[in-house]
């Protein structure tokens, strides 16, 4: 009789568990700890919206929707990305709900690599992107950002990995873990390499709502890109729906059917609840969204001023709520620090290398966190640094 790993398939025997989970999960078990781990807005979702839940809740309207969404929350959609950004979408047809962002970045790989295929993603970056991409069969080619471009893609670092085998560009701006974000400057000669090499982009903008200092740039809103384009976005972060998993994906109507294909075999649709409560945050919850990104900038700019300060260099990042800040002062690894500024400071962070190349000599902090968390992580980084390193 077979040993009972044995059943478990190879690839998903060699994956390797979160690195993100397991500070996380560390850090969950520890009450004095604190968490700068995982990036989870600990503000409430719109008061409306949740409001609106209950309505339904009450009401027993809480059924399937059609495999895509519900219509209205579709329209709400494209309406918002055309008000916001620029890109325009037909609801019936080019707008697909999913469980979070996550589902959208699994379906559009199951939908569009083959075995064989070469994915090309820009490191350090999310980590789900690898292990998705090896379970539908695909090579991955990880193209090494750095702190000296402000860790943006560049079109020379792009063209370089291209070979005839590529097939899917992923690329995540504002940037998780590293906060960089894309000017359509920037974007332009990536679009140009992306039609050159007739390749498919995956474009991750679940963090599109939180660019400071000006608007985001999809690489979508670019002439010719729409057709070779999927655009990833949600409400978990903009919106503090991390627990609602409401995400979406927009593209060419051909495209969306295939991914709608797999979805309707896999999740069937998003959660009803949580649909209702997207709806009313693009109808009523956008002062909310505006007031939490303002505290977001706030945050920003008072934890990194406090980790230059201390002593551990960082960037300032464009995007997201993310702090990068190098450790390669210290001596230790990334993933050394981070064990014992968990262990001995009660702070928890996430290392860089789990991002993948160029991450080593880092650690991601996530300012998501309150004020009051932020400041005493702060003291309790700087007291251990002086006695420890």
């Amino acid at each position: 009789m077979s040993k009972t790993s044995d059943y478990i398939s190879k690839v998903v025997r060699e994956m390797p568990p979160s690195g993100i989970r397991q500070f996380f999960n560390a850090a969950e078990a520890s009450a004095e700890t604190i968490s700068l781990g995982v990036g989870e807005p600990d503000f409430r979702t719109p008061r409306k919206a949740r409001e609106a839940c209950i309505r339904l809740m009450e009401s027993g309207s809480t059924m399937y929707t059609p495999n895509e969404g519900l219509y209205a929350l579709r329209e709400a959609i494209a309406e918002y990305l055309h008000a916001g950004f620029q890109l325009a979408y037909d609801p019936a047809g080019e707008v697909l709900v999913t469980v979070g962002g996550s589902e959208a970045i699994d379906l559009a790989m199951r939908a569009f690599l083959s075995p064989g295929d070469e994915l090309l993603i820009p490191v350090p970056g999310y980590i789900a992107y690898e292990p998705l991409a090896r379970m539908n069969g695909a090579q991955v080619v990880p193209i090494e950002t750095s702190a000296r471009h402000s860790f943006k893609l560049t079109a020379d670092a792009l063209r370089k990995a291209i070979t005839p085998r590529s097939k899917m560009l992923v690329v995540n701006y504002p940037s998780n873990p590293t906060g960089a974000v894309m000017t359509l400057d920037d974007w332009r000669p990536i679009a140009k390499l992306a039609e050159e090499h007739d390749l498919i982009v995956l474009s991750d903008e679940m963090y599109a709502e939180l660019t400071y200092g000006g608007r985001h740039a999809s690489i979508a809103s670019l002439p010719g890109m729409k057709e070779r384009t999927i655009v990833i976005s949600g409400f978990s972060k903009a919106f503090a729906m991390t627990g609602w998993r409401v995400g979406y994906a927009c593209g060419e109507r051909e495209l969306i059917s295939a991914m709608v294909k797999i979805h309707q075999y896999t999740a069937l649709c998003a959660p009803t609840v949580g649909q209702v409560a997207a709806i009313e945050c693009l109808r009523s919850g956008l002062e909310e969204k505006d007031a939490m990104k303002q505290e977001f900038d706030r945050r920003r700019r008072f934890f990194v001023q406090g980790l230059n300060n201390i002593g551990l260099t960082c960037r300032e990042p464009q995007g997201a709520f993310y702090a990068f800040p190098s450790i390669a002062s210290t001596g230790l690894t990334s993933q050394r620090f981070a064990e014992r500024l968990l262990a001995e400071a009660k702070v928890a962070a996430v290392p860089g290398q789990v991002f993948g190349g160029g991450g080593e000599g880092f650690i991601r902090c996530s300012y998501a966190a309150s004020m009051e968390k932020l400041e005493e992580a702060l003291i309790r980084i700087d007291r251990w640094l002086r006695v420890n390193i």
